[in-house]
């Protein structure tokens, strides 16, 4: 991992180096503080940083041992709009879709800014690397890669009992500086493979499984003490016997039971909170989980099914490509989510997510070919029309029971893809190969989006802020750009800007 910046209360702000190299093994890095002899400055200061995460742990592990609270869990979230029927995809004929368009503006109730994107969390305090001569690897696997990190001298710390105290006494050990490689190869590995809180958080509980024993409370704890001292907001818990790992998560999580606790919304990866009794500690400037995704996880390549898709109108436009098949667990565990109570931003946290690398090596370039030398329009009406006819429509409350958005990559992976699907990934594809702004735009029951040219195109049209947007409509078969499927309200249209 490169140099991570940190502030630290009154302190100086300064940098330091974290993790460590593979090369054969884990050999040591070089702080920032200086080689060889330090400044007797340089050692204060970096005497003053232990001190303080010291002085931090050792009050969370007092509060620890005080008496927890007792909470009800709420009922989950339910998407608002699951009562609207979804709208059924339309056919246009080829002679309709040759006709002349006149321009037409359509009137929106509402525009959803876009998403702001966040830096990953940094620990509460810097970390110190402890020198250890040959010290042991543990290495456990994440969609489908081999990770290592360098294993605690201390060994594993084992829960004697679930009380108060027990827990308190089990975090004081995992304080130890024992556990501080550990921890700074943790942070290495999230920054090295690109992952987005959510990717993180269930690395770790990967790492805690394979080191302490699969589902163990053990692990648990292990997995909240890496989580909070990496500067994630976490609480301990316990249920049904359980210790559990709860999360602070700044969106709003569909379909899962959480507790609100000092005004945050708490979920856990894998129990349902109906009655749990949660400890009050915690750090200073801890930072609530964020779903955004800025970039894939960067895994090992395990090619899926390759597939080909053709449209029916570009003879010439016909793909294959297959996916990396790892990715599709992180994809799956996904969870559905709003930003600041607007339903509507679930799909930009989908839509503004690029494909992963190697499907973009093998997509892309094809497609180029296709639409190589055309106007915008032009390339964009092949793009629409690839989109329209190359995908198998289905509902997903067939597919999954319930409704569910993909990711750029999933809809190339299933057989299957609806209306929302479709527009992210349409979106995906004209922000990335023509370099054309994007909105998507909401119905009740419907999703499509709209393109911002760069030249004079006619049709039905949005006005954002001063910048024109021009229907495009992927689940409206065979329609060209610039036509509005019929039965939708766009009285009741509502837009999403896309980064």
């Amino acid at each position: 991992m490169g140099r991570r910046t940190f502030m630290v209360l009154g302190f100086t702000l300064y940098t330091i180096v974290v993790g460590a190299q593979v090369n054969g093994g884990f050999n040591s890095s070089r702080s920032s503080f200086g080689a060889g002899k330090q400044s007797a400055f340089n050692q204060g200061r970096r005497n003053n940083f232990n001190d303080y995460r010291k002085k931090l742990n050792a009050e969370y592990v007092s509060k620890t041992r005080e008496k927890w609270q007792n909470f009800y869990g709420k009922a989950p979230m339910v998407a608002p709009d699951n009562d609207v029927k979804p709208v059924t995809p339309i056919k246009m004929s080829d002679e309709d879709a040759k006709q002349d368009k006149k321009d037409k503006q359509i009137e929106i109730k509402q525009v959803v800014k876009p998403i702001k994107q966040v830096t990953p969390p940094q620990p509460v305090a810097p970390v110190d690397e402890v020198p250890v001569q040959n010290q042991q690897l543990l290495t456990f696997s994440y969609l489908g890669s081999q990770l290592q990190v360098r294993k605690p001298t201390s060994g594993i710390v084992r829960l004697a009992g679930l009380s108060e105290n027990k827990i308190a006494d089990a975090w004081e050990q995992l304080c130890d500086e024992s556990y501080n490689n550990l921890l700074l190869d943790c942070i290495q590995l999230r920054s090295k493979h690109r992952l987005c809180d959510w990717a993180y958080l269930q690395m770790l509980q990967a790492l805690g499984n394979s080191f302490c024993g699969n589902g163990t409370n053990e692990a648990t704890l292990l997995t909240a003490f890496l989580y909070s001292q990496s500067g994630y907001k976490i609480r301990l818990g316990q249920t049904k016997g359980k210790l559990v790992l709860l999360y602070a998560s700044q969106h709003n999580i569909y379909s899962v039971r959480y507790i609100e606790y000092e005004g945050d919304k708490f979920y856990s990866l894998t129990e349902d909170l109906l009655d749990v009794k949660v400890n009050a500690a915690r750090y200073p400037r801890e930072n609530s989980l964020s779903l955004w995704v800025a970039s894939e996880p960067q895994v090992s390549f395990c090619a899926s099914t390759t597939r080909t898709r053709s449209s029916k109108r570009y003879s010439d436009m016909s793909v294959q490509v297959s996916v990396n098949k790892n990715l599709i667990p992180f994809f799956d565990s996904y969870p559905s989510s709003e930003v600041g109570g607007n339903f509507m931003t679930r799909w930009a946290m989908y839509a503004n997510t690029a494909f992963c690398k190697e499907t973009q090596n093998q997509l892309y370039p094809q497609l180029k070919r296709a639409i190589g030398g055309r106007s915008e329009l032009e390339a964009a009406e092949r793009l629409l029309n690839w989109v329209q006819t190359g995908f198998e429509y289905e509902y997903d409350d067939k597919v999954w029971g319930d409704d569910r958005a993909f990711f750029p990559d999933e809809s190339l992976y299933y057989p299957y893809c609806d209306c929302e699907d479709r527009s992210i990934l349409f979106t995906r594809l004209v922000r990335d190969l023509l370099g054309l702004r994007c909105i998507l735009v909401y119905y009740p029951g419907h999703l499509a989006c709209a393109v911002n040219f760069s030249q004079p195109v006619s049709g039905d049209y949005i006005m954002v802020n001063g910048t024109k947007y021009v229907v495009c409509d992927p689940t409206y078969i065979g329609a060209s750009v610039g036509h509005t499927m019929p039965g939708c309200d766009n009285s009741a249209a509502k837009v999403i800007i896309l980064q």
